[in-house]
Formats: C-alpha cells, sequence, structure tokens
C-alpha cells in the first residue's frame, strides 16, 4: 500500500479515536458535576438547622460515639467475613445455594472424571412440584465464583420454577478440577446430565437449560452437540460474540472486551496457569470484575457497610459467601476459553471442534432459545448478548427455513450480576421467562423480542403481560450495530498477534516457568493473592483482632445510633458520594484512555493487515442482497407447488395469520391448547420440523402470496382436501381461532381458501417432497 495511503487513513483512525475518547472524557466530567450538584442539593435543602450543626459540641458529640460504634461493627463484619471464608474453605465452598438439595450424579466418578455434579433441588414444605411438568436444568458459570448464584435465596430462577411446579436441577462444579480434565469432559458429562433428567421424567417434555454468564455458551454448546435431548434454552448476560460492544457509538462501556489486546493476548493466562503448577487461579477473573467498578470494589459496598451498621451486615456476609469463594481451572480449560471465546470468538462460526473432531455448529439446535440481556451490563453488553444471531444466520429468512424461534428480552438499567441474583428481576423478568416456556414452542419461527408490562389488578397486586413481536434480522442487525461493527475489526489483529505471542510464549518462557514451578509455590500464590489475604488477614488467625468480637458486643448492649436525619449524618454521606463520585470519574477516563489506546494501535492500517480475513462477522449477513436473491427463499419458492398435507396446512396457517399484531403470551397458550383440541387433524410431528415447514411456508407466502393460494390443491390428495377443509369449517366455527374480533383480511383470505380447496382440480400429480419435508426425512425422529 502507498505510504501516503497508510498515512492518511492513519490520520483518519487518530481523528477519530480523538472525537470518541473527547466525547466519553465530556460525558464523565458531566456525570461527575451532576452528581457532585445532586448531593450538594440534599445537602442544603434537606438536612434541618445545618447552620448550627459546626457550633453545637453536643451534636458532634453524639455523632462521633454513633461512628465509632459503627466503626467497630464494621470491622467485626469484615472479621465475620474472613472467619467464614476460612470456615468454607476448609470444607472446600460448599454450593451457596439456598435450598436442599440431593445429589444425583457425581462427575468425579466418571469414566473420564470432571469436577462437576448433578444435583435435585429438594422443594420447599409449601411448595408443590409436578414431575410431569418441564424439568429445569440450570448451569451456573464457573468464571472464577463458586456455584449456586441461580438458587441464591427463594427470589431467585431456582425459587420461581419451584413455585411454578417445576422439577429442578442443578449444575455444581467443586473448587478443584480433576487432574487432565477438558472442557470437552465437561460438555460430555454435561450431555451426561441431561439424558439422566430425561430418564428421571420420561413423560415430560425435554427439560429447559438455564444458562447464566459463562453457562450460556456452555448450555449452547451442550444443545449444538446433543439437540435431540435438549429443550427450550434461556442464555442469561451470556457472552457469545466476545468483539462486539459499542465503541463507534461514543459509549465506551464495555472495557473487558479490549483486556487481552492491552496485555498483548492469551499467553498472560497460559503464565498463570504454570505460576499455579499447572491450575489457573479463578481469583484473576474476579480481580477483574472488581477492577471494573473501583467505586463500588474499594468505597461503596465498605461505605454502605458503615453507614448501615446495624442492618447491613446479614446481606453483605451472605453475598460475600459467594463473591469469596474462588475456584480453579486447569491449564487447559483456560487456554481454550481464552483462545477460542475471548479472543478468538470462535463460538459462533462453526470453528470449534468437539474432542471427536465434528463442529458445534450452533444452526445445529433445535430448540427455542431465549437471550436475556442488559444495557447496564458493562461485562456482557447486549452486543456480545445478541450478535451471534447475526453471525450464524444469514438472514430473516434463514431462520425461518430452519424452523429456530430465538427471543430477545433486554432490560434498560440493571447491572451483569443483577440479571442473576436481583430479586426485582425474578420476580418480574424470570417468573415471565418460565411463563414462556410453557409454551414457547408454538410460536412461529422467527426472531422475536418480548416485552413484559405491569399494570394493577383490581385487587391491589401487580400483573404481568407479556407480548411477542416479531423483528427482522436485517433491522436489528441496523439498530444493534449503527457503524456496521467496524470496532471489531481491530480484534482480528489482536487475534493475529496473540497467537504470536503466545507460541513465543511457549518456545522460549514456558519451559522454563515450567521447570521452576511447584505445588508450594502455586499454594503460597493463592493464599496471598490480594482478593483472599484481604479475607484471612481480618480473621482468628489474626491474633490483632481478637478484641473485635467483645468489643462489638459491648456497642451492642449499649447501641447510641445517631437519627438517620441528623445533619452530621448529611454531611458524612456527602463526603462519601463525593468519593464515590470521584473514583466514578477515575474509572470513566481510565475506561477512556484504555480504549484510545487500544484503537489507537490496533486500529492503525499498519496493523490491520495482519487480521485480514476473507471473511468478517459483519459481511456473513446478506444485509445489502435483494431478498429473492437469498438461497432460502429461492428455494422455497421452486417448491411453491410440492409437497403434501402438512405442507398445505402449515401454508393456510401463515395465510390466515394475522400480521404485524403483537402476540400476547395469552394467544400462544391457546394455540398449545388448541393443537391439544385439533389433534387428529394435526400430523404427528416434532415440534421443531413442524416450525421448519411453516417457516418455508412462510416465506412462499410472503413473497408470492397470490401463487400460494393457488397452488395450495396442487398439495393435497382429495382425501387431504376434505380433511382440510371439515378443519376449517370447525375451526371456523370456534370463536378462539380468530380471535373475537377478526380482521377483514382474515375473513377474506378464509373464504378464498376454502373457495380453492372446494373447486374441483384436475388429476393431481405426486409432488415432490418440499425442502424442509427433505431435511426433516434425513434427520432421526424426536418427541417434542
Amino acid at each position: 500500500m502507498d505510504t501516503g495511503v497508510l498515512l492518511a487513513r492513519s490520520l483518519t483512525v487518530g481523528t477519530k479515536v480523538a472525537t470518541i475518547f473527547q466525547r466519553h472524557a465530556e460525558a464523565a466530567q458531566d456525570q461527575l458535576s451532576e452528581r457532585l450538584g445532586r448531593a450538594l442539593h440534599r445537602q442544603v435543602n434537606e438536612p434541618p438547622g445545618l447552620p448550627a450543626v459546626h457550633l453545637d459540641p453536643q451534636l458532634w458529640y453524639r455523632y462521633t460515639v454513633d461512628a465509632a460504634q459503627r466503626s467497630i461493627l464494621f470491622w467485626e463484619t469484615l472479621w465475620k467475613r474472613g472467619n467464614n471464608f476460612i470456615d468454607r474453605a476448609s470444607e472446600g465452598f460448599r454450593p451457596v445455594l439456598h435450598f436442599d438439595y440431593e445429589t444425583v450424579l457425581d462427575g468425579r466418578q466418571f469414566d473420564r472424571p470432571v469436577n462437576y455434579a448433578l444435583l435435585k433441588i429438594t422443594p420447599p414444605a409449601n411448595v408443590h412440584v409436578d414431575p410431569q411438568r418441564r424439568p429445569y436444568l440450570i448451569i451456573d458459570p464457573r468464571a472464577g465464583h463458586g456455584p449456586g448464584i441461580g438458587g441464591f435465596k427463594d427470589d431467585s430462577q431456582v425459587g420461581v420454577a419451584l413455585r411454578a411446579g417445576h422439577p429442578v436441577y442443578f449444575v455444581i462444579f467443586f473448587r478443584d478440577p480433576e487432574p487432565g480434565q477438558t472442557l470437552f469432559d465437561v460438555c460430555d458429562a454435561e450431555q451426561t446430565f441431561v439424558k439422566k433428567v430425561r430418564s428421571l421424567h420420561p413423560d415430560s417434555p425435554k427439560p429447559a437449560l438455564i444458562g447464566n454468564c459463562q453457562g450460556g455458551w456452555a448450555a449452547m454448546m451442550l444443545a449444538a452437540s446433543d439437540p435431540e435431548d435438549t429443550g427450550p434454552i434461556v442464555i442469561n448476560g451470556a457472552p457469545m460474540s466476545y468483539w462486539s460492544g459499542a465503541w463507534s457509538e461514543g459509549k465506551g462501556d464495555n472495557p473487558m472486551r479490549y483486556a487481552a489486546g492491552m496485555l498483548g493476548g492469551t499467553w498472560t493466562a497460559s503464565l498463570a496457569a504454570d505460576l499455579g503448577n499447572g491450575k489457573f487461579d479463578g481469583a484473576h477473573l474476579v480481580q477483574n470484575f472488581e477492577n471494573l467498578n473501583p467505586a463500588n470494589s474499594w468505597w461503596d459496598k465498605y461505605y454502605a457497610l458503615f453507614d448501615r451498621a446495624d442492618t447491613e451486615p446479614p446481606r453483605y456476609l451472605d453475598f460475600e459467601r459467594w463473591w469469596g469463594a474462588y475456584y480453579l481451572m486447569n491449564r487447559e480449560e483456560i487456554e481454550w476459553i481464552t483462545r477460542n471465546l475471548f479472543v478468538g470468538n470462535k463460538l459462533w462460526s462453526g470453528e470449534v471442534k468437539s474432542a471427536s473432531g465434528s463442529d458445534f455448529d450452533l444452526r445445529k439446535i433445535r430448540s427455542p432459545i431465549i437471550l436475556f440481556a442488559s444495557m447496564g451490563d458493562n461485562i456482557t453488553p447486549p452486543q456480545q448478548a445478541f450478535n451471534w444471531v447475526l453471525d450464524t444466520y444469514r438472514s430473516t429468512e434463514d431462520i425461518k427455513s430452519r424452523g429456530q424461534v430465538i427471543v430477545g428480552l433486554k432490560h434498560e438499567t440493571i447491572g451483569h450480576l443483577g440479571i442473576f441474583v436481583s430479586g426485582k428481576v425474578a420476580t418480574k423478568e424470570h417468573t415471565q421467562i418460565v411463563s414462556v416456556l410453557k409454551s414457547i414452542e408454538q410460536l412461529p419461527p422467527g426472531l422475536y423480542g418480548m416485552s413484559i408490562s405491569e399494570h394493577r389488578a383490581p385487587t391491589g397486586d401487580v400483573e404481568y403481560q407479556v407480548e411477542f413481536e416479531e423483528r427482522r434480522l436485517e433491522d436489528i442487525a441496523a439498530k444493534l450495530n449503527r457503524f456496521q461493527r467496524v470496532d471489531e475489526k481491530p480484534f482480528e489483529t489482536v487475534a493475529v498477534l496473540s497467537s504470536f505471542n503466545q507460541r513465543a510464549y511457549e518456545i522460549f518462557a514456558q519451559p522454563l516457568v515450567q521447570s521452576m514451578s511447584n505445588e508450594l509455590q502455586a499454594q503460597l500464590l493463592m493464599t496471598f493473592h490480594p482478593l483472599r489475604m484481604q479475607n484471612w488477614s481480618i480473621s482468628r488467625l489474626n491474633p490483632w483482632m481478637s478484641w473485635i468480637g467483645p468489643a462489638a458486643e459491648a456497642v451492642r448492649a449499649d447501641r447510641r445510633a445517631l437519627e438517620d436525619n441528623h445533619p452530621a449524618r448529611h454531611q458524612e454521606r456527602l463526603a462519601a458520594e463525593c468519593v464515590s463520585a470521584s473514583l466514578d470519574y477515575y474509572r470513566a477516563m481510565r475506561d477512556a484512555v484504555t480504549e484510545a489506546a487500544f484503537y489507537t494501535f490496533y486500529a492503525s492500517p499498519f496493523w490491520n493487515h495482519l487480521g485480514e480475513k476473507d471473511s468478517s462477522p459483519a459481511a456473513a449477513t446478506e444485509v445489502g442482497l435483494d431478498p429473492r436473491e437469498r438461497p432460502q427463499v429461492k428455494q422455497a419458492l421452486a417448491a411453491i407447488a410440492e409437497g403434501g398435507y402438512v405442507e398445505a396446512l402449515g401454508r393456510v396457517a401463515v395465510l390466515l395469520t394475522a400480521r404485524d399484531d403483537p402476540l400476547p403470551l395469552s394467544r400462544l397458550e391457546l394455540r398449545k391448547e388448541l393443537a391439544d383440541a385439533y389433534s387428529e387433524y394435526l400430523p404427528p410431528l416434532p415440534m421443531h420440523r413442524w416450525r421448519s415447514i411453516r417457516g418455508e411456508q412462510e416465506i412462499i407466502a410472503k413473497f408470492e402470496p397470490e401463487q400460494a393460494l393457488q397452488t395450495l390443491p396442487a398439495l393435497l390428495e382429495p382425501e387431504g382436501r376434505a380433511k382440510l377443509l371439515s378443519l376449517l369449517d370447525k375451526l371456523a366455527a370456534d370463536p378462539r381461532v380468530l380471535g373475537a374480533d377478526p380482521t377483514a383480511r382474515q375473513l377474506e383470505m378464509l373464504g378464498r381458501v376454502r373457495a380453492v380447496l372446494a373447486a374441483e382440480q384436475p388429476a393431481r400429480r405426486v409432488p415432490a417432497a418440499s425442502p424442509a419435508s427433505r431435511r426433516a426425512a434425513a434427520s432421526p425422529q424426536s418427541n417434542a
């Protein structure tokens, strides 16, 4: 490339980076000014007697006594945290599940042992579970912490599923991995868990998989490798497209995706595992999470404990039981994750191979998928949760022709952990997801947005209404990625540079590091990791803290709490808010500098050629292609006169469907009820095959509606035509079918369909099977 062109492009990139950085800096300054302004406004307008507070010694004396007592209670809580850490570490960190459970399968006893186990949750005494309802299998994230966050309290994923009457199973893992354990072994073990759950509930629908964060992509890999045994899949805050984010939109809220580039790739994970004598310490991952929000990690959570020292300790200690437990991985596991997912971003592309050499092709998944993400999540932004759909399926018609149902649910504000642990989210979103999973398989194939609205019932209780609105993949691509994902191009360079650095480390440094590593050194490094040290250093192991227990008891015996609205308490909170706002400002500027440095280096045209590929994720979607030229459309239209009774039934269902109207959950549940009521007219097909056929007929009806109607008789023998007419007569007489207020288009179409089917038809040539039928015949049978 000409040097002048390179310089011009470099200048363009530099200008873009500078503009985005300035936008971040201005936003950070505005946020700091706003927070400080609000805090000062509250200080001036809310406390009574503010001018006199500086002159009244009695008021300050009372505040000093209260603050000293709260300090002792604060340090006692940290002391208890350390003692809990020591006790839990000595027993291997049991799951933090709120519910009782029994072990069904222990992966440590498998032929290829893994540190995973399958638990069956025991319902509380006042909860009845129907063993014939769809069982739930919840997979928690193995990302440094231990298992149990999905059942951390009563209002949790486990709790809402139990209260809905479903059997619940939980996949846990132990602190120490088994020798030689790999991610493929874990996937095989989870397949065994699913088969076991199916065998325990042979008369139930296929089990629903609930995957949280890292457990989300684990659930997707499981479903792709064993599509016949898995039911609907819910992935909550799961990073599936690791390169995605919102840099080009000037938000800069996704700093974690730059970490690999700033550290030079995956070699640092290998180094950490080698220093750990072949085991990677999950405390490093937790440290990364803490660094994301220094205001909370260094100040907010501790000030909240100090501010509410009389009431906050139980909640704080309960959460720390999970947050302060650090688990390990084998070197092979963390290297596979970093190379194939964090840096390689290969999960959606089909480049990830199983132990047998077969692809983890996400298009093999046949069950409906619900994606739950939040705009307030700076660990897994919505682009990372949703963009894999754009990369995996080339168009809306591709989704429909494959019979797939994908539902997106977006929260506006909740953070990453709140998706799993928030009681409000469990009560609203997760409860409604449980309701949806009862009948989600009745949704026609396609991409949907799920919305939850709330209103007050006459009794005063809050009620929720769920609706589904069909979306087009091309529109979602334009909305989520307004700049065609050009900001992902530098990550290709990161992947190439990472491979180079990884290989260099393996050749020049790894032999030396491994020769010097031993178990004693690994244990010392883990023990003195800052996150562990902050626990055991303030505990009964520290003799200098032995006074804190008796002192706290003395404080509780003579507690002199200051009223919450005392002017001195207001001033204290003002100071605390200033510290918190300053740390947030530091974080925003740090992230902005990191982002600018990343793009200055990796977006440079001097480096871009390293990551050049024949295609990029953004090019995978056929956005600019004439819809009629898409292969799925051409294939469906070529088979417009091919098929049989099933294809005719699917086409009639499409022709009579109300268009562009949101579909309420009650209507979806009605479809299931009608399917049971008219089962003699419906062929005994698995739901996925029916959705594939219906999706193909929907493409036909959309692009050639008149021809779709006129060729309908060609699909039917006289017996089939009579059967379909009989079904239409019964449905027309059933007020539930077209709704209380059918549209004029629906009534007109019903009359036209009946007329074309009732007309005399010439002798019918036996047509070939439709593409969807051919695909169905080529795949093994399965029960829905």
